[in-house]
């Protein structure tokens, strides 16, 4: 270990430390300056070495003006004391459920020469951290090193009181990223919290830890100052506080700053012996482990959640995930290969509790869905959740863009000898969005030949199969995702990870890396998010920012057309739904990490913006094509781990259906489409079983 790196870290962090308290000395003593000098007033006016009647004006003032000053200090110093600082909302760990990783933390400790924490906690996301809970409104402290045999994990109740000196003492909470324990193999974690582990040497110093409980404590007071709902004479005097807590937070950011800084470097310093080799190769698997948890939540949780569902083992389909990556793409064999050694959810007892306990964090954070189970919020299996999930998703979408057309007038076209010759078809859907092509070719002086953007509308179907149809596709089916082994689809498959495993942060230990890598790893994985909506198919024009602010402000003539009025349509009606939702009952009981985040800021970590209407129209088409697909051809619904709800032909993903229902969204041409319906037998002027 090299010492001289770690003092070196170690003293830069208490310099500013110190900085940070004499900025605290200061305000004291600018708090106390007016009390010294009425008390100086007083005393000659005693002694008489300071009379005369201007000289008892000054005193009167004085001493009224040194009152004032020390009851606002008073309220201020109270106010930033009994303030609740923030606390991330994890789920505990008791050391009686996973008494081995306590003990792998323990020996990490002892090998690191540092304090061991005092709890264990789980966050839904791919980081790890120490935190302080030693404030009094967080609940019970956690016990020393020497006591921390049955320690009880990080939300205790709150009947326990001990002396204010135990409390100061104790050391800060673990909190360990859910995902890496289900990925990560024992070995590799150890590697990971080394780093993270090592920051409780710093932190135990005296001037650290006080300057870290006054920052603390001065941002819980602007919040404080900052929540809604107060009197008038309230919210003046908390008014003053916040001021007062702002200008002191100004004053010592930089010092704060540089403080952790050099308590990460410590730390990092200090970790640099303990499984340095594998930690290299555990970064790896941050990044991919990072990749594979966002593209699970908003590609296969998110639209469960939607439904009313959430998977109770998120932990465990992140492991899926990724071995569906590794099976893929040829880089990501070798990480196929560790799934042989211990995985480090084998430190837990009950795995599968705190999986679900953990999933239901995750759905609560990211959604902002409620805290208990009920009728509307129930958790799904991965087993269950084609039928719970997809087929009741497609059927409700499919439902609503049928309320949609009858509120349009929008009429049937059905086999007049089947049961429902009113039903709801496809055909009826494909129908009105082929109208919509006539509609906007009128107004461009183009009757049903082209579409918008130039391109031939009808014919040549073959040409426009072979231009989208994806590298490998079977020859069987059509729109059967096979094998593959072009050259296009093996450069694919080479640069495929090393976009994933580039999307994740560089070290868990680095948080100022954090905001960047989440917003690089969501820009990477999820790249359809970001393109155009027109489909791509259109030519962009790069002649200057005017000529692009004169095309804004022209309006889409698609908008005014019905698939404008219908995706409008949908809008309102999920606005509608969403208004009519009875408000969810508060929980029964929070612990103190629920406390201090109520329904109303939630979800605090949003996965996706609102969608716009033409999405919507789009996954509504998507919707209604699947259950006819299911209704009339065979096919079933299916759960894609990279890429969510699926439509499977004899047990294969159908992977070319997006591109043929956005070439009917946007230019209103049904042909791929129908073309794709004719050959996997799909009836469009059936009825579908809606919901």
């Amino acid at each position: 270990m090299s010492g001289t790196g770690v003092e070196v870290g170690a003293q830069a962090a208490r310099s500013r430390a110190i900085a940070v308290l004499r900025l605290r000395s200061r305000a004291l003593a600018v708090a106390l300056l007016p009390a010294a000098a009425a008390v100086v007033l007083l005393a000659g006016g005693a002694t008489g070495h300071i009379g005369g009647a201007s000289w008892d004006v000054v005193r009167w003032v004085v001493t009224v003006l040194a009152v004032l000053v020390l009851l606002a200090a008073a309220g201020v110093a109270l106010v930033v004391a009994r303030a609740r600082p923030a606390l991330s909302p994890t789920v505990p760990v008791a050391e009686e459920s996973a008494p081995d990783l306590y003990r792998l933390v323990r020996d990490l400790a002892d090998r690191l020469d540092v304090p061991a924490p005092s709890a264990i906690a789980l966050t839904p996301d791919c980081d790890s951290w120490l935190e302080d809970r030693t404030h009094p409104a967080h609940g019970p402290p956690a016990r020393d090193h020497d006591t921390s045999a049955t320690s009880g994990g990080a939300s205790g109740g709150a009947g326990d009181v001990r002396a204010p000196e135990r409390r100061a003492s104790a050391a800060p909470v673990l909190v360990i990223g859910s995902p890496f324990l289900w990925w990560m193999r024992v070995g590799e974690l150890r590697a990971v919290l080394a780093p993270v582990v090592a920051g409780t040497g710093p932190s135990a110093h005296p001037d650290i830890a006080a300057a870290r409980r006054f920052v603390r404590g001065l941002d819980a007071a602007v919040a404080v100052a900052a929540a809604p709902g107060r009197g008038p004479l309230t919210r003046t005097v908390l008014a003053g506080v916040g001021w007062v807590a702002r200008l002191l937070l100004r004053n010592c950011r930089v010092h704060a700053a540089e403080m952790e800084r050099g308590v990460a470097a410590a730390a990092a310093e200090r970790a640099q012996t303990v499984d340095y080799g594998v930690r290299i190769v555990a970064q790896e698997q941050v990044g991919l482990a990072y990749a594979g948890w966002d593209r699970l939540l908003t590609r296969v949780a998110l639209p469960a959640w939607r439904m009313g569902r959430w998977p109770s083992r998120l932990d465990a389909g992140v492991v899926s995930a990724l071995t569906e990556l590794s099976r893929r793409d040829r880089l990501a064999e070798g990480f196929a290969s560790r799934l042989g050694e211990r995985p480090a959810c084998d430190l837990l007892e009950e795995p599968g509790s705190v999986d679900e306990a953990a999933s239901l964090l995750a759905a609560r954070l990211f959604h902002g869905g409620p805290a208990e189970t009920g009728p509307d919020w129930a958790p799904v299996a991965w087993q269950e959740y084609p039928d719970e999930v997809v087929d009741r998703k497609w059927r409700m979408d499919a439902a609503r863009l049928h309320r949609v057309l009858d509120s349009l007038g929008v009429g049937h076209r059905a086999d007049p000898t089947g049961p429902d010759p009113e039903g709801p078809t496809l055909a009826r859907v494909l129908d009105h969005l082929t109208t919509t092509v006539e509609v906007q070719g009128a107004a461009h002086g183009v009757r049903g030949a082209h579409g918008l953007d130039g391109e031939p509308l009808r014919g040549e179907p073959e040409a426009y199969e072979a231009s989208t149809a994806p590298e490998g596709d079977g020859a069987g089916r059509p729109g059967v995702r096979g094998g593959g082994d072009g050259p296009d689809a093996e450069q694919a498959r080479d640069t495929g990870l090393d976009a994933l495993l580039h999307a994740g942060p560089a070290s868990a230990a680095d948080p100022d890396a954090r905001p960047d890598t989440r917003s690089d790893a969501r820009s990477l994985v999820r790249p359809d998010e970001h393109s155009d909506d027109s489909g791509g198919s259109g030519d962009t024009d790069d002649s200057g920012d005017s000529d692009a602010a004169d095309d804004s402000d022209e309006p889409d003539p698609r908008d005014e057309g019905p698939s404008g009025v219908l995706a409008a349509g949908l809008s309102a009606e999920l606005a509608r739904e969403e208004a009519a939702a009875p408000p969810r009952p508060a929980p029964a009981g929070q612990g103190p990490d629920e406390a201090l985040w109520d329904d109303g800021a939630l979800p605090l970590f949003p996965l996706q913006p609102p969608r716009t209407g033409r999405e919507l129209l789009a996954d509504h088409v998507t919707a209604m094509v699947c259950c006819a697909a299911v209704d009339t051809a065979g096919a079933t619904p299916g759960l894609d781990w990279l890429d969510g709800p699926a439509l499977l032909v004899d047990g294969e993903r159908a992977a070319d259906l997006a591109p043929r229902v956005q070439r009917l969204v946007e230019h209103g041409d049904p042909s791929p489409l129908r073309e794709w319906l004719a050959r996997l037998g799909v009836r469009q002027e059936k009825p579908v079983r809606l919901v």
